[in-house]
């Protein structure tokens, strides 16, 4: 059985036309005029494919292909189709996609898994319109509350709760389509890499054994405003400076003392009073730690902790910091993982072996069931912004593999 690319196509591109940001990428939010259309268009496909299409008072989509035992737990796949804003057509889309594909190929060869095989849509996975980003997995596995939906807010101050009644859902009669213990045998979600590494070495699909966990540290660094001019520099305490000699360091921190797959970034600052005449009060900066192992992580801030401590000292400056948000490492299924490569194998498929720096519903999926994740290449490595791009060979490759994998699982 081989899946058809020409159907991947149609789908991603069918969807990618509801887009309320047309020539500035893409850009479709939970509830949106745009995700209502894109929704129509699957549950419409998925009917179309005989599949049993059902979905919960959030929005969160299941299509499912009967098993030869409907008593069995499930095997389930799929992916979301939100987007940031402005950003690609793949990102999400082709993991809807390749399972939809999947699932329309086993239907069309009159092949009956054993177990039933689910494809599910998650609703709000980028969290761009409520700031809940996760949101479907989060509340499906029982990890927030559906009260939560009511303190998640878009632009425009409407709560997620009140925006999903509003599209004639009622997320208060949500508990009883939370994720039971022992429905879902396992998950597998396909992905877009949204990393170099794939399109780098020309492979057409990474079988992803790990999820990096993750820590966000907010240092603020004050020293005395004054200035710019008349001040000498010797009589400075500037935390500017301070900062800077910190986030410079970060780089060696990462690369020399913690571990090959640790991973630092300084993506935001701020400064006080952030005026070009002004030595600033203070800095505050915040610092993205990743890795697969935690002691990566806690490397690099004990020795970023002591470096500023070290730094303030020199210069006359204060410091504070504190933990913003943290998330564990995630070991994916043994089991799934093997299905996986056994199903690149069986046809053909080049494939290596990897992990993930970014976070994907299937890393809820995986406190709850056995999971495993395919990537396909992203061109250059692009994602979330309107240059993403995966060739469609490439997403049919990784949807073979799927369809075995998902196969190799049900008969497991």
């Amino acid at each position: 059985m081989e899946c058809n690319k020409d159907r991947i196509r149609l789908d991603i591109e069918t969807i990618a036309g509801f887009n309320s940001t047309p020539g500035q990428g893409t850009t479709r939010f939970t509830y949106s005029d745009e995700d209502i259309k894109a929704r129509e268009y699957l549950i419409k496909e998925m009917e179309r494919t005989g599949l049993k299409v059902s979905v919960d008072q959030m929005g969160n989509i299941r299509a499912r292909l009967d098993g030869k035992d409907d008593s069995l737990p499930i095997v389930m796949t799929g992916s979301h189709i939100d987007t940031v804003t402005n950003g690609g057509n793949f990102d999400g889309v082709a993991g809807v996609s390749a399972g939809l594909e999947a699932l329309r190929t086993l239907v069309e060869n009159k092949f009956q898994p054993e177990c039933s095989i689910e494809l599910i849509v998650f609703v709000e996975e980028e969290g761009p319109n409520f700031k809940f980003p996760l949101a479907g997995s989060r509340i499906l596995t029982g990890k927030f509350p559906v009260s939560s939906l009511k303190k998640h807010f878009n632009s425009k101050g409407v709560s997620m709760h009140d925006a999903a009644v509003a599209r004639g859902f009622d997320p208060s009669d949500m508990r009883r389509h939370l994720f039971k213990e022992g429905e879902i045998k396992a998950m597998i979600e396909l992905h877009i890499e949204q990393s170099v590494v794939l399109d780098e070495l020309s492979v057409p699909v990474g079988v992803v054994g790990a999820v990096a966990g993750r820590k966000w540290i907010e240092i603020e660094i004050a020293g005395k405003s004054n200035h710019a001019g008349a001040t000498p520099m010797n009589f400075r305490n500037d935390p500017m400076d301070g900062a800077a000699k910190v986030i410079a360091s970060l780089r060696d921190i990462v690369t020399e003392s913690a571990n090959p797959t640790t991973v630092g970034t300084v993506g935001k600052i701020d400064c006080f009073p952030n005026e070009p005449n002004v030595i600033p009060e203070k800095v505050c900066f915040t610092v993205d730690v990743r890795d697969i192992e935690k002691d990566g992580i806690e490397i690099v801030e004990r020795e970023l902790i002591e470096l500023t401590e070290e730094t303030c000292e020199k210069h006359g400056l204060e410091f504070s910091s504190r933990v913003l948000s943290e998330t564990e490492p995630i070991i994916f299924s043994k089991k799934v993982v093997e299905s996986i490569i056994e199903s690149a194998k069986d046809k053909c498929i080049e494939y290596i072996e990897m992990n993930s720096g970014a976070l994907h519903d299937s890393c809820l999926m995986a406190e709850i069931t056995d999971v495993g994740m395919i990537f396909v290449p992203s061109v250059g490595g692009r994602s979330h912004c309107a240059e993403e791009t995966t060739d469609y060979e490439d997403i049919k490759k990784g949807a073979d593999v799927l369809l075995g994998a998902l196969i190799k699982i049900s008969e497991a």
